[in-house]
């Protein structure tokens, strides 16, 4: 498998007419968060689908498909890493985190961040030192903060929830409403399994989530204990 072969079989099914229309619900224009991304206007589906007919694609030619300028070839790159995660070896785990993670800069939207990262940095960490995450959090790129917060969705569904509130209450105060959506997100999932524990967490902080976030968190509560908490900003 080359990345040229994958390329073709992208640009054999490229849209112009969705293209279009994904510039503009990405965000693209100047000055906005996905400035000069490029896209073919392909459905995630359609390049599932090219991912996983072509999973066997070795790193140094995902290397090429990852540094496209093209939206949806970087996003079939993800997906072919996160084929090859579900059964790899530690060994090759070990080399497709670092793949991903050496690559962040050109995982340079919210989906292509949020389809992937808790199946790969997620999964990987579950058993492992998770300080990589926090200094994901520190960084001044958006996309790497982001990864470091939805990658807990991994934590949370096997019912670990410290490092979820941990990012959350670091990366709450964030000036862009893309991280207030992840953590409000996180957030939510952590109350679709203990809805306690996040009562607990936005007892103390809800004052000082963005309003965004809030709403996000407290989407699955009951109308009056969601006005309790909307009342506190």
């Amino acid at each position: 498998m080359t990345a040229e072969f994958v390329l073709n079989e992208l640009f054999s099914v490229a849209n112009p007419e969705k293209a279009a229309f994904l510039q503009r619900f990405f965000k693209t224009g100047p000055g906005q968060y996905a400035e000069g991304d490029v896209f073919l206007g392909l459905v995630v589906p359609l390049v599932r689908s090219i991912a996983k007919a072509n999973k066997q694609t070795p790193l140094p030619e995902l290397q090429v498909l990852i540094e496209s300028k093209y939206h949806e070839t970087r996003l079939c790159a993800l997906l072919i890493v996160m084929e090859q995660f579900k059964k790899a070896s530690p060994q090759e785990r070990d080399l497709l985190y670092d793949f991903y993670l050496r690559n962040a800069r050109y995982i340079n939207n919210w989906d292509l961040v949020d389809v992937t990262c808790p199946h790969i940095v997620g999964v990987y960490l579950l058993d492992k030192d998770r300080s990589r995450l926090y200094e994901l959090a520190e960084s001044d790129n958006l996309w790497e903060q982001r990864i470091a917060m939805v990658s807990t969705v991994a934590f949370i569904r096997k019912g670990q929830f410290t490092d979820t509130l941990a990012l959350a209450e670091r990366l709450m105060t964030h000036k862009h409403d893309l991280m207030h959506k992840a953590v409000g997100w996180m957030l939510r999932e952590v109350g679709k399994k203990d809805r306690n524990i996040l009562t607990e967490f936005l007892e103390e902080y809800a004052t000082r989530l963005p309003r965004t976030a809030l709403r996000y968190a407290i989407e699955h509560y009951p109308e009056d204990q969601r006005q309790y908490f909307l009342k506190k900003k």
